[in-house]
């Protein structure tokens, strides 16, 4: 089965407890080798990010495991909200990272969100950055921004600001740590 094919068949996946599974052993290995879910038990498991992502790509059906009712993203997003206050944002993140062609795994914390694979390294090389999601508006301060920054290089990554405009676009920036040091004064020559 091929993700880029249209006429694939959608995938099957299960919402329990606000974790989303999938059990068919093809699928599972058709989405994790793309980057999505932790394979686990004999299933995948997928975060709820990717789960919206997949849903509205088509790519699979989620559907509640007592009614075999299906869920819409609109219920899943609703879902998500209730566990994570900033899902949409996050969601709109992630959505941007993987169109451009990215491969973004969950963050390691400190206020990372997402850590990112160069295109075509996700499997072979580690992530190359880290991600850190600003939504325009809402503040954050420097030292947060020094913590996680400080954090990223011990990690060895690059750290890139997300940050999510209010039209719902995502511009990055990437974050450096500047050193200015101290120029010495020219001697005076004595004659």
């Amino acid at each position: 089965m091929n993700l880029t094919q249209t006429e694939a068949k959608t995938i099957k996946a299960v919402l329990k407890d606000n974790e989303i599974t999938v059990t068919t052993p093809e699928s599972i290995e058709e989405l994790a080798s793309r980057g999505y879910g932790t394979k686990q038990n004999k299933k995948l498991t997928l975060t709820l990010y990717e789960s919206l992502y997949l849903l509205s790509k088509n790519i699979i059906e989620v559907t509640e495991r007592k009614g075999k009712k299906r869920t819409s993203f609109q219920q899943l997003l609703n879902t998500y909200k209730t566990t994570d206050q900033n899902a949409w944002a996050k969601y709109l993140i992630y959505r941007d990272l993987r169109s451009r062609g990215y491969v973004a795994r969950e963050g390691f914390g400190l206020g990372t969100d997402f850590r990112v694979y160069e295109r075509g390294e996700y499997g072979t090389q580690t992530a190359r950055y880290l991600i850190f999601g600003v939504q325009e508006g809402r503040p954050v301060t420097m030292q947060q921004l020094a913590q996680t920054l400080r954090y990223s290089h011990s990690q060895k990554k690059e750290l890139v600001l997300a940050v999510l405009n209010r039209r719902g676009e995502v511009v990055y920036y990437q974050l450096g740590q500047l050193t200015l040091k101290r120029k010495p004064s020219p001697t005076m020559q004595e004659e």
